[in-house]
């Protein structure tokens, strides 16, 4: 059912365009303008995940104003900023599980606020038992989440995928993030999750200057989700901060 959004009808109301699956979402107060964002920020997004089921989210934010400041995207209760084009065109990359879904967008402000409920009915899919969800606030920076398991295995960017079916969903390169590990069997013991400031990514490319982001101090937020869309479902989130290229920190230890 979930497809790249940029093919689907675009939501629209106020100075927030939205863009969804077509027959695929239910959806609260928007009105269908059939219309649909074609840029991204940057373009293309670049995401390095190798499962199965990543889709976009896209659309465009209006009205933005000069100081440019980032809306917020929530998605099933994960917040993290936007960032747009000039023309303010996004599109990020996710990965939805199975049942209910949200995504919302909020201006700065929080004066305006647009939402939509969906049911994710893929029948192939199982739910994750373990997920991460790593994002930070700097458009210009390249954050990295490393998942190490308790038999050592190692899933990042360049090893998306472990043996057990774990892995990466999403591994976003671009704007802020996400990245996403999840696992719909997780082994039992310790699970190490780290945060790596890898370096800066423009439209240029690459680079390790420290001067090349836009904070100062790049605020990572990891989210951790146990039981995703069940009665047991239960979630923990941390900030970590980042100050340097190169900086690695564990972002947190769980035993399962």
């Amino acid at each position: 059912m979930m497809a790249l959004l940029a093919t689907m009808p675009c939501w629209a109301g106020g100075s927030i365009q939205l863009d969804g699956p077509r027959g695929g979402w239910q959806h609260s107060g928007l009105q269908n303008e059939l219309e649909r964002g074609t840029a991204a920020y940057p373009k293309p997004p670049v995401d390095r995940g190798a499962q199965r089921y990543r889709t976009l989210i896209e659309g465009r934010l209006l009205q933005m104003g000069k100081n440019r400041k980032p809306h917020l995207l929530v998605v099933n209760g994960n917040p993290m900023p936007l960032y747009t084009d000039e023309q303010g065109h996004f599109a990020r990359p996710y990965a939805f599980g199975p049942g209910s879904n949200s995504i919302e967008i909020r201006t700065p402000d929080g004066k305006e606020r647009k939402r939509v409920q969906f049911y994710d009915n893929y029948t192939t899919k199982t739910k994750a038992r373990l997920r991460a969800i790593l994002t930070w606030d700097d458009p210009h920076a390249e954050v990295d989440l490393h998942v190490i398991a308790p038999n050592g295995a190692h899933a990042f960017w360049a090893n998306p995928q472990l043996g057990d079916g774990g892995g990466l969903d999403v591994d976003s390169v671009d704007g802020a993030g996400p990245e996403i590990f999840s696992s719909a069997a997780p082994q039992s013991g310790n699970w190490l999750f780290y945060i790596n400031y890898w370096g800066n990514f423009n439209e240029a490319g690459y680079n390790f200057d420290d001067d090349r982001n836009e904070q100062v101090v790049i605020t990572a937020r990891l989210s951790l989700i146990f039981n995703e869309n069940t009665l047991n479902e239960r979630r923990e989130s941390f900030v970590v901060p980042l100050r340097k290229v190169g900086d690695l920190t564990l972002g947190r230890a769980i035993r399962l």
